[in-house]
C-alpha cells in the first residue's frame, strides 16, 4: 500500500489512545509503559494505546484518566472496534515497551515492584484474552523506545536507546576547589 500524501500525525503521551484510518501514523515514546498496536488488515484500521501501569488499584481516583491501565486502555480500543462494527478477533496485535528505567536501582528488587515487567505481563494477558493475534513484540531490557505505527500498512518500527550508565559523584570539600 502507497503511503498518504499527506498522513495525519498522532503522538500520544502516556494514557493516550488513538483509533484511526488508512491514512494516519501514530507515535509515541516509551520507557516502563507500554504501547499495543492494533490493525485490521482488510480495512486498514488501526490504533495504539499507551498505558503506564498494569491495573487500576481499588484505591485509585475514578476520575483518573482511564487509558493510563493496561485493562482500560484496551476496553477503549475495543470500544472502537465496536463502533466501526469490527470483530476483535480480526486485528492483529504488536507489543511495544516494558523497559526497565532504573536497572540499578531494580537489580535486587522483587519483580512484582518493576512496573515494565508487570506492564509486560499485563499485554501478554490482555492480547490473549481478548484473542487477538499477536504478530510482533518488543519488550523489556533496559532503556526506552520510540514507537512509529502507521495505519495504512500496518507497520510498526521500533528505536530502542539503552540508558547510559549512572555516575556516581562525591562531594568536593572547599580544599579541593
Amino acid at each position: 500500500m502507497t503511503s498518504p500524501l499527506f498522513p495525519l500525525e498522532i503522538f500520544l503521551h502516556s494514557g493516550d489512545y488513538y483509533f484511526a484510518d488508512r491514512d494516519t501514523r501514530i507515535r509515541t515514546v516509551l520507557g516502563s509503559c507500554v504501547a499495543i498496536t492494533f490493525w485490521h488488515p482488510q480495512l486498514r484500521l488501526g490504533g495504539m494505546c499507551h498505558y503506564m501501569l498494569p491495573e487500576r488499584g481499588s484505591d485509585r481516583v475514578t476520575h483518573d484518566r482511564p487509558g493510563r491501565y493496561a485493562d482500560t486502555a484496551v476496553a477503549l480500543q475495543l470500544e472502537e472496534m465496536d463502533a466501526v462494527g469490527t470483530l476483535h478477533q480480526e486485528y492483529q496485535v504488536k507489543l511495544f515497551g516494558g523497559g526497565n528505567m532504573f536497572p540499578e536501582t531494580h537489580k535486587n528488587m522483587n519483580t512484582m515492584f518493576q512496573v515494565g515487567s508487570r506492564n509486560v505481563q499485563a499485554a501478554r494477558q490482555l492480547a490473549k484474552q481478548h484473542g487477538f493475534t499477536c504478530v510482533a513484540e518488543h519488550l523489556g531490557d533496559i532503556g526506552h523506545r520510540n514507537v512509529i505505527f502507521e495505519v495504512w500498512s500496518g507497520q510498526a518500527w521500533v528505536k530502542h536507546s539503552h540508558i547510559l550508565p549512572v555516575f556516581e559523584y562525591e562531594p568536593i570539600s572547599r580544599d579541593q576547589q
